[in-house]
């Protein structure tokens, strides 16, 4: 295991709680990635230093540290330029790398499809190839994180005119799998049966929503980024009605731009959702932090006024927390759970069905079997619940929309009846 030295600077009018909580997150992403921190300093300064990122002083003070911290690997809070990483390597003669890069190095650990593997190693190529200047950040940095792996370490003798070919296949193949995605998601809406998508910040507790509400097992885990490539299931509501959901890649603060770019196609599911479960750790301090960075987030991918339900999570890890599921009656967009303990996942359950099928009603149909075409009607309109045969008839119990209805009866008479 690599022991790592973080670092961070904030400037000018910047809230020291906020570069200190910024700080505590790296050093959650740091042994999400297999370090172990050895050394955490943070400075204020008028403006970041050019030259080295932060003062020479403070940069003396952690030299002189070395021989008592015995670290390997220098991490910077912010994204460094290419001048900054050959000046500190110099000076400090360590492996350094920034904020971005740590992340990166992160989700190259976690991804397993080959979409996801090859948005990752897009996301280091576009973030290495303008730091390929002059004596600039080496070739070899692209498999410089924690430790050395990724998809990109393969590629170390890339000059920036292969990178650029390599950038251009990368984004050929990528396209070619959205465009899978893209059939198997109008498939799901020519079912009419609607998507929704789970989304915050990483380590909200969406994985354990996403196993209990589709009473399947995928890996749960209290380190950052533990699920990156996307699932997609069914949950069966007690009434008969079903939707799709999906869990999606956790966001953070700062999210490097080349991942938000890389995982647009992902990201897309999102976009193209009916409704989307805003997951929160209501038991983290810094949660309200949280929620900005999410909606921020949101904004960049252009996910406006799309249906959402906040769904305050881990509240078995606060005091009394079993009290606030006295709030989920009255709230219509926000409910608190415990997806751990099963608390108030009924109440989230009923917001869902509220909000995407309060426009259906529940039907019953008795259609004689010389028309089956009606039941293909009711099929393409509605969810059917039950359908059994009765002799020379078919009696059927569907959910749908008044509007659709009023289409429907016309085509009905003479043919069956509603009971």
């Amino acid at each position: 295991m690599e022991k790592a030295v973080i670092i961070g600077v904030y400037t000018g009018t910047t809230r020291r709680k906020d570069a200190e909580e910024s700080l505590i997150e790296l050093k959650e992403l740091a042994v999400s990635a297999g370090a172990e921190v050895v050394g955490e300093f943070l400075q204020h300064r008028e403006k970041i230093n050019p030259k080295y990122y932060m003062g020479e002083g403070k940069l003396n003070e952690i030299l002189s540290l070395k021989g008592k911290l015995n670290f390997d690997v220098v991490i910077f809070d912010d994204r460094l330029s290419a001048a900054q990483y050959r000046n500190l390597e110099n000076r400090i003669g360590l492996k350094v790398i920034d904020r971005t890069q740590l992340i990166l190095d992160i989700f190259a650990q976690r991804a397993r499809s080959k979409e996801g593997k090859l948005q990752v190693e897009l996301a280091q190529l576009m973030y290495l190839l303008p730091r390929l200047t002059g004596k600039g950040v080496e070739l070899s940095r692209l498999g410089g994180g924690i430790g050395t792996r990724g998809p990109g370490e393969k590629k170390l003798e890339y000059e920036r005119r292969r990178i650029r070919d390599r950038i251009s296949k990368i984004k050929k193949e990528i396209k070619e799998i959205a465009k899978r995605r893209n059939l198997h998601r109008e498939k799901r809406k020519k079912s009419k049966i609607p998507i929704v998508s789970l989304a915050g910040y990483t380590s909200a507790g969406k994985t354990t929503l996403f196993n209990l509400l589709s009473s399947e097992e995928y890996l749960v885990s209290e380190k950052l980024f533990s699920t990156l490539d996307p699932l997609t299931r069914v949950v069966n509501l007690k009434n008969g009605l079903k939707f799709f959901i999906s869990d999606t890649v956790g966001f953070i603060k700062k999210l490097p731009v080349e991942l938000v770019k890389a995982f647009k196609s992902t990201l897309e599911e999102m976009i193209q959702s009916d409704l989307i479960l805003h997951v929160i750790d209501y038991s983290n301090e810094r949660y309200e932090e949280n929620i900005l960075s999410v909606k921020r987030t949101f904004d960049e991918i252009n996910l406006f006024n799309k249906n959402m339900i906040n769904v305050f999570n881990k509240i078995d890890k606060i005091s009394d927390g079993k009290l606030l599921l006295n709030k989920n009656r009255n709230a219509e967009r926000e409910v608190f759970i415990s997806a751990k303990k099963g608390w108030g996942v009924g109440e989230l359950l009923k917001k869902i069905d509220g909000v995407l099928f309060s426009e259906f009603s529940l039907f019953r149909f008795k259609i004689s079997k010389n028309f089956e075409d009606l039941v293909k009607n009711l099929e393409v309109w509605g969810f059917i619940v039950k359908k059994q045969n009765t002799g020379d008839s078919i009696i059927i119990d569907v959910y749908i929309k008044h509007e659709d209805m009023i289409k429907f009866l016309p085509k009905l008479k003479g043919k069956g009846e509603v009971l």
